[in-house]
């Protein structure tokens, strides 16, 4: 069309003004149809490289502003049937689940039938506090002291049976108590247990009555129930979990046992239902859902990085509220970022691939932070400036050592892990937003090490001290075969033993098989992680268990198979 001026020009100024504006608007369009794009590409990379065709899979969701911008799965849904995975597959969400029992306590405080400061006696009159004051607050926050239950030797035993929440109770209210209640804090699923025990009796329904009434149903979540078996369930994602270089039908587990800690099960688009409908305050108030999103503080100021039924913390300087889920199958992790509005959530149906690093990484992609440090390459000199042993102040070691042109990093129960420069004295540890800053004395030497694992700050004083080692023995191929097995560390965690030639090898759920060295006929040792392994036989001789000894915890695991 051509356009002719008036006299005055009015209506030429009129149509070039809207041709301008029209361009205006049109180049952020395009700019974010392209930013969509590129997100999509490397949403794509990262998950395809995770879980991989004719494997099992995942599904993943991102959304931002409330709109979802990205949608997909990867993998199988079911091995033996060759079913794809989809995106609305219905997942075990495990510990996701914490969150809707913290909500639905918040909902009866709410409501006035209950206090966060309420001792737990007021519900569970009968339950032994071993003279302590056990708050609501205190289960909320895992600072209750209580055992957890998944973590009993017995677990394994009462796991695949069908118990009532009183019985279950039974088991471990007995048992001596970890720590005096707001003192530390230890992950507890005993404590949400007793939550969902709690919220039956005040609420006079069952827990699955609760949350499919005053959650699941009003929400449109449909794809959301509590876990049932004998339930058929549309688009049900069958669980795997490695067995040595296998993968293998995942281990039966009762879901009236994980109840209000971890027996949900559902999809990513419905969870990120869930979160429209918390964030729009359909479902606790503000000021509720405020206090649940923040951090716990011990009276000394220390922060615990859990508020009520989720972890608090900070991705690439923004704030983060975050939980992950495991259990017989399932390995899931969910992260909102309140500040940019942005939801992502990836489920897997296998515990060989933890999904909690490709859902940070893209979730700092989706806010545009992303984590691609640029590395530069040290002489073999330069490097050797940072090796040694690093001490924080409660006396735990850290090592660094070189392998030609790489650095590692060993923490007490760790692995080693690859460090990289990304600057003269930056570096960051692979896989991971861990950074480390090497501070250098008035002389140029390193004199120590500060550790930045996404805010959360430590110091590490370089020492002249040497590294504890350890010296490894020979054993026959006879002996090291009576350890080859599965043992049982705790609900769909376990580490498989396997053997080739003289070599023994260990690999717990969801990570790298790795050799394991005698030092005795009994004890081994791991030159990748600082952990110990100690086989135990039974009165007839039979090895009957291990106990795996890492970061000053002592953990035994049953023998299975």
């Amino acid at each position: 069309m051509i356009l002719k001026s008036t006299r005055n020009g009015k209506i030429s100024g009129i149509r070039s003004a809207g041709i301008l504006m029209a361009l205006l608007i049109t180049v952020p369009v395009l700019s974010q149809k392209n930013e969509l794009k590129l997100l999509t590409a490397e949403f794509d990379q990262l998950l395809s490289e995770q879980f991989r065709p004719g494997e099992p899979g995942c599904a993943a969701i991102v959304a931002r502003k409330g709109q979802i911008i990205y949608h997909k799965a990867f993998g199988m849904a079911n091995l033996e049937l060759d079913v794809p995975m989809k995106p609305d597959m219905v997942f075990r969400i495990g510990s996701i689940t914490k969150q809707f029992t913290a909500v639905a306590i918040l909902q009866l405080m709410e409501q006035g039938k209950l206090k966060l400061d309420d001792e737990i006696t007021r519900f569970i009159p009968d339950y032994p506090t071993h003279g302590h004051k056990i708050t609501i607050e205190h289960l909320l926050t895992h600072t209750s002291g209580i055992k957890s239950y998944t973590s009993l030797p017995e677990y394994l035993t009462f796991s695949r049976q069908d118990l009532k929440p009183e019985e279950i109770i039974d088991i471990f209210k007995n048992k001596p108590m970890d720590f005096a209640p707001g003192t530390r804090w230890s992950y507890c699923n005993s404590g949400y247990f007793l939550l969902g025990y709690i919220i039956e009796k005040v609420s006079g329904k069952t827990y699955r009555e609760y949350i499919e009434e005053n959650f699941f149903k009003p929400l449109n979540m449909t794809s959301t129930c509590y876990g049932d078996d004998s339930k058929i369930i549309k688009n049900r994602a069958s669980g795997y979990q490695p067995s040595g270089d296998k993968t293998v039908n995942s281990d039966f587990v009762s879901m009236l046992i994980p109840y209000s800690a971890g027996a949900i099960q559902s999809t990513v688009g419905d969870l990120f239902k869930w979160n429209q409908a918390l964030h729009s305050y359909k479902v606790i108030s503000k000021e509720s859902l405020e206090k649940a999103h923040t951090e716990y503080k011990f009276p000394g100021g220390e922060g615990a990085g859990y508020g009520y039924g989720w972890f608090i913390s900070q991705l690439q300087g923004s704030r983060s509220i975050e939980h992950g889920g495991g259990i017989n199958g399932f390995l899931t992790h969910s992260v909102y970022l309140p500040d940019e509005d942005v939801f992502v959530a990836v489920f897997s149906n296998t515990t060989g691939k933890s999904p909690e690093m490709v859902t940070l990484k893209m979730a700092a992609s989706a806010i545009g932070k992303p984590w691609k440090p640029s590395e530069i390459q040290l002489d073999e000199k330069i490097l050797d400036e940072f090796t040694g042993v690093y001490e924080n102040e409660e006396g735990t070691q850290a090592v660094v050592s070189r392998t030609d042109k790489q650095l590692s990093l060993t923490r007490p129960g760790g692995s080693a892990r690859e460090i990289n420069p990304y600057e003269k004295d930056k570096f960051y540890i692979k896989d991971t937003f861990i950074t480390i800053e090497f501070v250098r004395g008035s002389d140029g030497k390193v004199s120590k090490a500060v550790l930045n694992d996404r805010g959360n700050v430590s110091e590490w004083k370089r020492t002249d001290k040497k590294p504890v080692t350890r010296k490894e023995i020979q054993l026959s191929e006879t002996i090291l075969s009576q350890y080859v097995g599965e043992y049982q560390l705790g609900p769909g965690f376990t580490l498989v033993v396997t053997r080739d030639g003289n070599r023994l090898f260990a690999q717990a759920t969801g990570q790298e098989k790795v050799e394991i060295f005698p030092e005795s006929e009994t004890k081994f040792f791991l030159k990748v992680v600082d952990a110990q392994l100690e086989f135990v036989r039974d009165a007839s001789g039979n090895v009957s268990k291990a106990i795996l000894y890492q970061g000053g915890q002592k953990f035994e695991a049953v023998r299975i198979k």
